[in-house]
């Protein structure tokens, strides 16, 4: 018989750990100035106060997410140590989740960047869409 999981061993984890951990670090330091520029600027508050409403709020947190899953693709595609493919796809996926998930333990302030199901669907949503020419 043929073991289900024995592609996973193969994947290149260690590198799409290290790209999900950068694009991860950019999110939260973007998240973190966001956080701050709303703390101290009324006007910058109120206005995203409008803005993160809940027909419109749903709609802004899937499109940060998707932009996470971009990014991650975006990165990951410029190097060089493995070609990209519908499982590396997916094993960036987890390690996005796995990477957000760590950063939600950290005491670190968060204005956008939440873990949620809204946020996996968008990361899934950002990583094949960008990732769309690596399917095969």
């Amino acid at each position: 018989m043929r073991d289900p999981l024995g592609g996973l061993k193969l994947l290149p984890w260690r590198s799409l750990v290290k790209y999900a951990a950068i694009t991860t670090a950019i999110a939260t330091a973007f998240d973190l100035l966001l956080f701050l520029a709303i703390a101290y600027l009324v006007p910058l508050r109120n206005m995203f106060l409008i803005l993160l409403a809940p027909p419109l709020g749903i709609l802004i947190a899937i499109a940060i997410a998707l932009g996470i899953g971009a990014l991650a693709v975006f990165l990951t595609e410029r190097q060089r140590e493995f070609m990209l493919n519908a499982s590396n796809l997916w094993g960036l996926v987890g390690c996005l989740i796995l990477c957000l998930w760590l950063r939600s333990l950290l005491p670190i302030p968060s204005f956008l960047l939440n873990l949620s199901e809204l946020t996996i669907v968008g990361i899934i949503l950002g990583v094949f869409w960008k990732g769309r020419p690596y399917w095969r």
